[in-house]
């Protein structure tokens, strides 16, 4: 398949969400002057539906890549899709190095990336982040741009994406970057980190929809 049949697709499904996302529902995007025109960059927001790359095209004019997990590219048509809007296949348990090589050389080619740092949905309210993203964040070195959305919790189903008949909103934060770290990365600096990324994203929500970032002691528990 070319390059030029892939652009097509997300073209599309970009033209489709702008016009059908504000058109069947009210959708608010807070912060768009935030998002760094050209670069590597890892877009990190919460997870709340199935609802939520649509919402994040509609959002963010640069051009979009993702990850998922491998089983929804079983059927050659949905597989044919996926990678047509710059979707790649990813193990969920956390050993896919072919994955994370595609991660690196995504972030090296000046792209965007988006990475859910929670790893699944979760309607309503953050639960603990996964430290994929960070582990991605401080091998690349690119900049994380953190994002809250909200709403997308109350879209059921993925035929409902496009007339939703919502009220949504996205808050684009300012991008940062991780602090480097020397030697051997231990499971607790990533831990820590994970969790930075995460009140960065708590920051951008609304109280009720912070879950366990929502007090002063945020983070995973102690295992």
């Amino acid at each position: 398949m070319s390059r030029r049949g892939l652009d097509f697709w997300y073209r599309l499904g970009r033209l489709l969400a702008r016009i059908l996302i504000p058109t069947f529902g009210r959708i608010e995007v807070v912060g768009r002057e935030n998002v760094p025109p050209y670069g590597p960059l890892i877009i990190a927001p919460n997870h709340q539906s199935n609802a939520d790359p649509g919402v994040l095209v509609y959002a963010i004019s640069r051009p979009l890549w993702w990850m998922a997990k491998r089983e929804l590219f079983s059927n050659p048509l949905n597989a044919y899709f996926m990678r047509a809007v710059h979707v790649h296949p990813i193990d969920r348990d956390g050993r896919d190095l072919e994955a994370l090589a595609w991660a690196q050389e995504t972030l090296a080619a000046d792209r965007a990336l988006v990475l859910f740092p929670q790893g699944t949905r979760s309607p309503g309210a953050l639960t603990e982040g996964s430290d994929g993203a960070t582990y991605i964040a401080l091998r690349s070195g690119a900049p994380i741009l953190p994002v809250a959305i909200t709403g997308t919790e109350r879209i059921r189903g993925v035929a409902k994406i496009a007339f939703h008949f919502q009220r949504l909103r996205v808050v684009i934060g300012e991008p940062f970057t991780l602090p480097v770290v020397e030697g051997r990365l231990e499971r607790e600096v990533l831990h820590s980190l994970t969790d930075q990324v995460m009140e960065r994203i708590a920051a951008l929500l609304p109280p009720e929809y912070r879950g366990v970032y929502a007090g002063p002691k945020t983070g995973r528990t102690a295992s």
